[in-house]
């Protein structure tokens, strides 16, 4: 028999994972306003405006999470297909006349009057939706190649309709998610590398087949060729590394923000981060990070079945994945690319879609029982 207690703490779910979500989300809150005050004043004439639209979003989504974290995760099973329909068809709208909303030579948005979501956000959760029903249909499907068929088509789908808008870093989080999860539903070795060789033949054609990509590499690998070009967004990132050393220049004192750095407030946002809490206030950001993805897969493991490790496991490496590439981008280690710091950049759909997927998690961690292995279906 369980005792009362253990039905307790199990029903209050892990807080601590909570608390850390919550956290994260109010330090972005601090940060995009640390970061955008000045911009913000100069184009909006309102120093506040990325931070109210932060608070805003900040407040649905902390809605949200509290909301969707009632519900028994089972009752998500279903509605795997429906997702990746859904996150399909909101991807092709993105280029449907009218709709659609350009930016910086790129479509990536779908404008109602004042109100834009980001499509590519909510497209990799519906993905996780779709892959983790698929597998706990039959758990048996990722022993074979063919089984693993349709989750290598839905994947590659959405990473060919954000590819278009055009994303490169959006599509290369989703390939790795898709990568990820099928490594997770236990899939056997020789399959993983079926998959992975031709991913990784794609990537360089994918940089030659487009000029401006070509531009960003080249940039990459030697930003001070062009200063004032593809060059300089890396350059005005690294000066703001290398600005705040190990405990920065202090908070809201950033020099880079002042129009220097363009996207500060959003893909960037680390940046800034950096110069006004130095080396030490990025490792304690990331420690925090990297605390929400081990509670996250720790609560994946003690799901009471397999559809539950599959879903939680693919929210947490979907936030994990993206919160490397940002960092990776941010200190050059990879070619820049805009995506956001999940949780942390300013940007409302980013935000309200991650903080929901967290409570989709913090729900799991209430409705677990016995620690869950799915090596069974090895």
């Amino acid at each position: 028999m369980e005792s009362s207690t253990n039905r307790q703490r199990r029903g209050r779910g892990d807080l601590l994972f909570l608390l850390a979500v919550i956290v994260l989300a109010a330090l972005g809150l601090v940060f995009v306003y640390a970061a955008s005050y000045y911009n913000a004043e100069v184009q909006y004439g309102d120093k506040f405006f990325f931070f109210k639209k932060q608070l805003i979003g900040f407040v649905l989504g902390l809605v949200s999470m509290i909301a969707v974290s009632f519900l028994p995760y089972e009752k998500l099973k279903k509605a795997g297909i429906p997702a990746l329909i859904l996150s399909l068809v909101l991807l092709a709208l993105v280029f449907v006349p009218g709709l659609g909303k350009s930016n910086y030579g790129a479509t990536r948005w779908i404008g109602f009057g004042s109100f834009t979501i980001q499509p590519s956000e909510i497209a990799k959760y519906g993905f996780v939706m779709f892959t983790a029903a698929y597998f706990a249909k039959d758990p048996a499907r990722m022993r074979h190649f063919t089984g693993i068929l349709p989750v290598l088509i839905a994947g590659i789908s959405v990473c060919i309709l954000i590819m278009l808008e055009p994303n490169m870093s959006v599509t290369m989080c989703v390939g790795a998610i898709m990568i990820g999860m099928i490594f997770l539903s236990g899939a056997s070795p020789k399959t993983l590398l079926l998959i992975c060789i031709p991913v990784i033949v794609a990537v360089p054609a994918l940089i030659i087949a487009e000029p401006y990509r070509l531009k960003r590499l080249s940039a990459y690998l030697d930003p001070w060729a062009s200063p004032r070009g593809e060059g300089y967004q890396l350059i005005q990132s690294l000066y703001a590394l290398g600005n705040g050393g190990f405990f920065g220049v202090g908070l809201f004192h950033s020099r880079q923000k002042y129009r220097f750095l363009p996207f500060a407030e959003s893909d960037f946002i680390l940046s800034v981060i950096a110069e006004e809490t130095g080396f030490f206030g990025v490792l304690l950001l990331f420690a925090l990070i990297g605390f929400v993805v081990w509670r996250g897969f720790g609560i994946a493991r003690k799901c009471k079945d397999f559809y539950g490790y599959m879903l939680v496991s693919g929210i947490i490496l979907a936030f994990a994945v993206q919160s490397a590439l940002n960092a990776l981008v941010v200190s050059g280690t990879i070619p820049p690319t805009g995506l956001p710091l999940p949780l942390i950049s300013a940007g409302n759909t980013s935000l309200i879609v991650t903080m929901t997927g967290m409570g989709v998690v913090y729900g799991a961690s209430r409705h677990t029982e016995e620690p869950f292995s799915h090596k069974i279906y090895r």
